[in-house]
């Protein structure tokens, strides 16, 4: 539970000044923040944009919240609060970067599964909750149990729900996972590895029984392959000796589907193909050829799309292989001939990272570590992000609509809120 203390009457702060002043003590007057320390002023008693500190410790944070439902643009609002000084296991942190995915989308506008709960725990006028599910954290203090955590650590949260799109954060040592080495790491890498590759890395390692005597003769195919989870899975593949056949949606121009599959040849891709090659009467013949006539069988199908899609994926598979859905990016349904399941015993699966994650915590971690490990030897490379800068002067408007552009079409990269500010 995250904790947190609001202070919210002027007089109550007059007074307090006043005792100390009666005690020979200097009386918290606001001043600039020297460089290296984090308190603050008490909770909303300042007339500025600008962070100050205090002698009682106090944390100022500003976090993207909604009590409603809705579009990002009209329901996000920025709240801004004071932390209390961590004790007991508590740790306060401060927001390095975090992602924008569909899916924290999705939660705000309430058609996702998982919804976290509207409260006043941030001293919100309403139950609200804070938006977000993944991203990067440093320590910036620990309290007096905290046993594996120190100041300056990176930290991932643990489980999804936990609100990520705030500038600082207090949570029990518990919810958070280590980053053991953030050495050759950058917030970027650390704050995405959560979410989309551990998706990828799951679904190639628990859905098939790859022989790993033939590297290199088994494929896997996947459409949506220019996504977060489509390029680490080119990544992974290519490392553990899988081949890829990539499916992506044509750009506005051949030039642009052009340079966008060389984008994903350059991660180590096989073959990539546009998402009406896959659905025109040439594509078996292309699958042929590419699979040696079938001597090198697709063994795995990733589909994010549904509807026509995933049923030309399925057509492609050897016996006895699986397609793992991930996502529903066209709304269709998946509709599957029975001629798949009856001769071809084909098994149909489905993926949610944030449910197999709860529910596996330890491989979770151990998930992340091993992308961490590839990341600093350079065999798994960024994803094109958008950085949408988020500094204490920015406007919560502003924050808004960037998260609001995540629903706009083709986009250069996953939109990232950077934090530029002091502890």
């Amino acid at each position: 539970m995250l904790s947190c203390a609001v202070v919210r009457s002027a007089t109550r702060s007059s007074s307090i000044s006043a005792s100390l002043a009666l005690r020979g003590r200097a009386s918290p007057l606001r001043f600039p923040a020297p460089s290296g320390q984090h308190g603050d002023l008490l909770p909303n008693t300042h007339s500025g944009q600008k962070r100050f500190i205090s002698v009682y410790g106090y944390t100022q944070s500003k976090a993207l919240v909604y009590s409603r439902y809705g579009e990002p643009k009209d329901v996000l609002r920025l709240h801004k609060h004071s932390i209390s000084p961590p004790h007991g296991t508590q740790v306060t942190l401060r927001l390095l970067a975090a992602p924008l995915n569909p899916a924290d989308v999705n939660q705000i506008q309430g058609v996702y599964p998982s919804k976290p709960p509207f409260q006043t725990t941030l001293g919100t006028e309403e139950p609200s909750a804070v938006a977000g599910n993944e991203g990067a954290f440093e320590v910036i203090a620990t309290g007096s149990n905290v046993k594996n955590l120190a100041k300056g650590d990176w930290v991932v949260m643990k489980q999804t729900g936990q609100g990520t799109w705030r500038t600082h954060a207090q949570l029990d040592e518990s919810q958070l996972i280590k980053i053991e080495s953030k050495e050759g790491l950058s917030p970027l890498q650390v704050s995405t590895v959560s979410v989309n590759p551990v998706t990828a890395y799951r679904m190639i390692k628990d859905f098939c029984d790859w022989d790993w005597m033939r590297a290199g003769e088994e494929w896997l195919i996947q459409n949506g392959a220019n996504s977060g989870v489509g390029r680490a899975a080119i990544q992974l593949a290519r490392e553990w000796g899988i081949k890829t056949l990539n499916v992506v949606r044509e750009r506005k121009t051949p030039e642009q589907t052009d340079a966008l599959k060389k984008e994903l040849y350059e991660l180590g891709a096989n073959a990539v193909v546009t998402e009406a090659e896959l659905l025109s009467g040439e594509f078996k013949n292309m699958v042929n050829e590419i699979t040696r006539q079938g001597k090198e069988p697709i063994r795995l199908a990733l589909n994010c799309v549904g509807g026509k899609s995933a049923t030309a994926l399925a057509k492609t598979l050897a016996p006895g292989s699986h397609l793992v859905t991930y996502g529903a990016m066209s709304k269709q349904p998946v509709a599957l001939p029975s001629g798949l399941l009856i001769f071809k015993n084909l098994v149909f699966d489905g993926f949610w990272v944030s449910k197999w994650g709860d529910k596996h915590p330890e491989l979770k971690e151990n998930t992340i570590n091993d992308v961490l490990e590839l990341t600093r030897t350079g065999k798994f490379k960024d994803i094109p992000v958008e950085y949408i800068k988020w500094t204490w002067e920015t406007e919560g408007s502003e924050l808004a609509a960037g998260v609001q552009e995540t629903l706009s079409g083709f986009r250069k990269g996953k939109g990232l809120l950077k934090y530029e500010g002091d502890e």
